[in-house]
């Protein structure tokens, strides 16, 4: 066996082992390139997409109001004596001229007869000197007569006809008085609990106050408007205070109770301020509110809603789809060939869960609601519609008839751009 290759066979050895490393070479790549993990294309995003829509906006001013009834009135005493009956169940509804005190009558019963008599006795002075002129002016034709005894018999019967006037005078002043002794009721409404008890001396130098009497069918409600407010309101032509048949609606208001529920009744706004209070920057406001099963009592606290403009054609967003930036408010808008735009708009006022777009947005656009916080301008999207909303959402977020309220408008825009703010 030769141990020794010539040099032609190492040769032929070197070139067939170069062929096999370089096949197991190409078999490996090949390995490799089959097996290796190909590169998945990447998935355009999914988002919540909603229509902008377009409708009629009501715009309210909100306020802090407070109830006073339409007329409280003083039941006081006008003569002196002793309280001898009460006539009314405390805190019971009163007639007008309904009686519901009793003075002590006695005194102004006797004065009155005694002016009275004295009425009686003037009138036969003044019918004694009546006669004694008559016959006096006979006696003074036929010279029987001075022209001294005619003066004397005049102004005897001049001065009996004043004596019958003033005590004509009296009495009605002391029937006026014992008249007084019934308290009665200066208007229907309401009376309170008494302020004095029976026995008490009332009056003019006693306790004159006995209760008070609120008429509630009709309240008032007095609330401050902002001057910025008023502004807006003259710059739409509203005159706070008046009705204008010419507009198909009325600045009305309504109002909210303590137990969040919305008074069925809507009033109207009645007396404005003149004039702006330089200390706080508002003017007084006064709005008149029907109250036919007395559920407003005076005193009382409420939300005011003041309905200032009536916006036609308002194109809207929800809330949770605008961002708001140092430089402005901005939403997604996703194009027809599915890829969106950051679109910069102008807010009107809010509404629900919904902004008025002033300007920057034509109704029926596509509207980025949700999954937008990733979003690039340009970015291709996959449009899914937005979950039905429930009825009652509907219903608080419909354009037609919606509340709005312009004094709030800051508030929600800071909360805003905290919640919707991209994630750096």
């Amino acid at each position: 066996m030769r141990q020794f290759f010539t040099k032609k066979e190492l040769k032929l050895k070197k070139k067939r082992l170069l062929m096999m490393v370089a096949c197991m070479a190409v078999l490996l790549a090949g390995y490799v390139i089959l097996t290796w993990p190909k590169k998945v294309e990447s998935e355009a995003p999914t988002v919540i997409v909603e229509s902008a829509e377009k409708g009629d906006v009501e715009i309210y001013g909100e306020y802090v109001g407070r109830i006073r009834a339409q007329q409280f009135v003083e039941v006081r005493a006008r003569v002196e004596g002793y309280l001898e009956n009460m006539l009314f169940a405390e805190g019971t509804y009163v007639t007008k001229n309904q009686v519901l005190f009793v003075i002590n009558q006695d005194q102004y019963r006797a004065k009155a007869d005694k002016a009275r008599a004295q009425l009686k006795k003037d009138e036969a002075q003044a019918l004694k000197a009546k006669r004694d002129l008559e016959r006096i002016r006979p006696l003074y034709a036929q010279n029987a007569a001075s022209q001294l005894d005619l003066d004397n018999a005049q102004a005897a019967y001049e001065t009996a006809e004043a004596s019958v006037a003033m005590s004509q005078a009296d009495l009605d002043q002391a029937e006026l008085e014992l008249g007084y002794t019934l308290v009665r009721s200066p208007l229907s409404g309401h009376i309170s609990e008494r302020n004095v008890d029976l026995g008490t001396l009332v009056g003019p130098g006693g306790k004159s106050l006995l209760a008070t009497v609120v008429k509630s069918d009709t309240v008032l409600v007095d609330f401050s408007m902002t001057a910025l407010d008023y502004l807006k309101s003259k710059e739409r032509n509203i005159d706070i205070g008046r009705q204008d048949s010419t507009r198909s609606w009325q600045p009305n208001i309504t109002i909210t109770l303590a137990d969040n529920t919305v008074y069925p009744y809507k009033g109207y706004v009645d007396f404005a301020e003149p004039q702006v209070d330089p200390q706080t920057g508002t003017f007084s406001v006064r709005a008149e509110m029907p109250n036919p099963n007395k559920v407003l009592l005076p005193g009382q606290f409420t939300k005011v809603k003041l309905l200032l403009d009536v916006r036609e054609g308002a194109v809207a967003v929800p809330q949770k789809a605008v961002t708001i930036e140092k430089g402005g408010a901005y939403i997604f808008v996703m194009r027809r060939d599915s890829t969106v735009e950051k679109r910069f708009i102008e807010l009107g006022p809010e509404f629900g869960n919904n902004w008025v777009v002033e300007r920057g947005l034509v109704a029926g656009e596509q509207i980025v609601t949700e999954g937008f916080h990733k979003l690039t301008p340009g970015m291709k999207v996959r449009a899914q519609a937005a979950v039905p909303k429930k009825e009652e959402e509907q219903t608080s977020d419909s354009l037609n008839k919606q509340v709005v309220s312009e004094t709030k408008q800051t508030t929600p825009a800071e909360n805003k751009s905290k919640d919707n703010n991209p994630s750096k």
